[in-house]
Parts: C-alpha cells; structure tokens; sequence
C-alpha cells in the first residue's frame, strides 16, 4: 500500500498560529487542512505566475502591434451589441 501523505513538523508564529486556528474553527475544518489549502493555493498562484511568464517571453509585440493597429472590420450587426 502506497501513502498518499507525508507528516511535515510545522513550525509556525505564535500569532500567526492563533490566527490559523481561529479561521479553521470559523470554517470548521482542521487546522491541517487550512494549511494544506494555503499551500496548495500558494502553488497554484506561483504555477500560474510562472504559465504566464514563460509565455510572455514567447510573445511577439511587434505582431500583436501589428494586429491591434489594422483598421476595423464591419459594424457589428445589431443582435451582436450590448444593450
């Protein structure tokens, strides 16, 4: 049987602890899993960041001045509007 989780001793702030605490209690969940959803929610944002920076290299400007600088197309039709 392979383990799914690992134990990791947690070494945290007295105040930032307390703080934990209360907001697991105020959502009734452990103070476990707001830490792995911190965490996980962390990795998500720093995964994204770096989707968006590798991109960004990859990026030509000169074409997409090209694009955003062609003249206009047609009026769009009166069902394709906002109101």
């Amino acid at each position: 049987m392979r383990k799914t989780l690992s134990i990791y001793p947690l070494r945290l702030p007295h105040s930032i602890k307390a703080e934990v605490e209360r907001i697991a209690k105020a959502d009734g969940i452990s103070i476990n899993q707001f830490v792995a959803t911190a965490v996980a929610e962390k990795l998500s944002a720093m995964n994204t960041a770096a989707f968006f920076a590798e991109r960004r290299e990859r990026a030509d400007f000169e074409a997409f001045d090209r694009i955003m600088g062609r003249a206009g197309g047609a009026v769009p039709a009166a069902e394709d509007t906002s109101p």
